[in-house]
């Protein structure tokens, strides 16, 4: 059980070592949505996206002893380079296990940090059982990406800093993968704010979480067809799930084109980079798939991890949809 002072003792541990990200207020995007809007621009967080705050907590938690010998995790890539900067800072070993379709500049940004990356095909081979090997061959600890409660904790942060800055919110619409932000920010808000619903945002085509909190139970898909590549889980994990089960008011989805013209519309009149996973919170508000008329509701911008190329490609490659 992730109680709250566990919550607390991870933003002990962070303090300092992560940067307290902006609170973005725009006066033309209140009046278009007829509410009260927060940005949490996690882009701007070390490596990039809020990633950096799990690997660190999570990290930090070993025994000096275990944590010497070195880590591995699996991830598309924000995880992937939150694992390897931590191991750098801690100068220990880190093996980081990614898909063969992840984003290049994921990928090098991962091994620029000193972490040894190994490929695979994630359509035929899962990145647990090879990353199970390699801990096990290796004496390394596992650092999942999501389901993992000092992760979980970690990533807790960011809505507390957001609930801090704002005081209680009606809405918080965070960005889903595995479920280690929404978890973490459903946690946070029973203290800080226990009347905020927290709503999820997923592509359409990789509906695994609201699936699985539309029936009450773990739904395993295929591995979406989606550019949201930080998006591209199969499944909640158990531990993650558990929380948004019990605390999140809802899943909504976003189709890509929805997703590409919030990360034009953040470009041109936030002048932000953000990259798809962390543009769908963005999408669903834009596009009304959430109630928001006279309400003060917080979102998450939880990452800006993509290159120039991919970002132009995506921008003449899709439709975007007039607002």
């Amino acid at each position: 059980m992730i109680t709250h002072q566990k919550l607390e003792e991870a933003s002990r541990r962070l303090r300092g070592a992560i940067y307290r990200t902006p609170l973005l207020h725009s006066r033309l995007l209140n009046k278009q949505m007829k509410a009260e809007i927060f940005l949490k621009a996690e882009n701007f967080q070390r490596t990039g996206s809020f990633k950096f705050r799990g690997a660190y907590n999570a990290i930090s938690c070993l025994d000096p002893i275990e944590r010497s010998q070195g880590v591995v995790t699996y991830s598309s890539g924000n995880h992937a380079q939150a694992v390897a900067r931590v191991a750098q800072i801690f100068n220990i070993p880190a093996v980081v296990v990614m898909p063969n379709d992840a984003p290049p500049s994921k990928k090098s940004a991962t091994e620029s940090y000193g972490a040894e990356v190994i490929t695979y095909e994630r359509q035929f081979i899962q990145r647990e059982d090879i990353a199970t090997k390699i801990s096990i061959d290796r004496n390394m600890t596992v650092i999942p990406p999501f389901n993992d409660e000092n992760v979980i904790a970690g990533q807790s942060t960011c809505a507390q800093e957001i609930f801090e800055d704002t005081g209680p919110l009606d809405i918080l619409l965070v960005c889903v993968g595995g479920g280690g932000l929404i978890s973490g920010s459903a946690l946070a808000k029973r203290k800080l704010s226990p009347n905020c619903q927290i709503i999820g945002v997923e592509p359409s085509t990789g509906n695994d979480v609201q699936l699985s909190l539309q029936q009450g139970k773990i739904v395993t898909i295929e591995v979406p067809n989606t550019i949201a590549d930080g998006q591209q889980t199969t499944a909640p994990g158990e531990k993650t799930f558990e929380i948004i089960n019990d605390l999140v008011h809802s899943i909504v989805t976003v189709t890509d084109n929805e997703i590409v013209t919030a990360m034009d519309y953040l470009f041109r009149f936030q002048k932000l980079v953000i990259e798809p996973s962390g543009a769908s919170a963005m999408a669903a508000l834009l596009f009304n798939k959430i109630d928001c008329a006279g309400k003060k509701i917080g979102l998450t911008l939880s990452g800006g991890n993509i290159d120039p190329a991919r970002f132009s490609n995506l921008m003449s490659t899709h439709t975007l949809i007039r607002l």
